[in-house]
């Protein structure tokens, strides 16, 4: 999850420097939230996993 956010970034960084404005910021979104999702199922693993063990 965490790759395809950099992936989507990267992505968004390359089309803002060639200057596709509305590709970048819908790619830049795309990033931010795979960002989010990968952190809460981060916390949300860290918490799940130290139950059972």
């Amino acid at each position: 999850m965490l790759g395809w956010a950099l992936l989507f970034f990267i992505f968004a960084v390359v089309a803002g420097l060639f200057g596709f404005l509305g590709i970048a910021s819908a790619l830049a979104g795309i990033a931010k939230i795979l960002f989010v999702v990968f952190i809460v199922l981060f916390i949300a693993s860290l918490i799940f996993g130290r139950r059972r063990a």
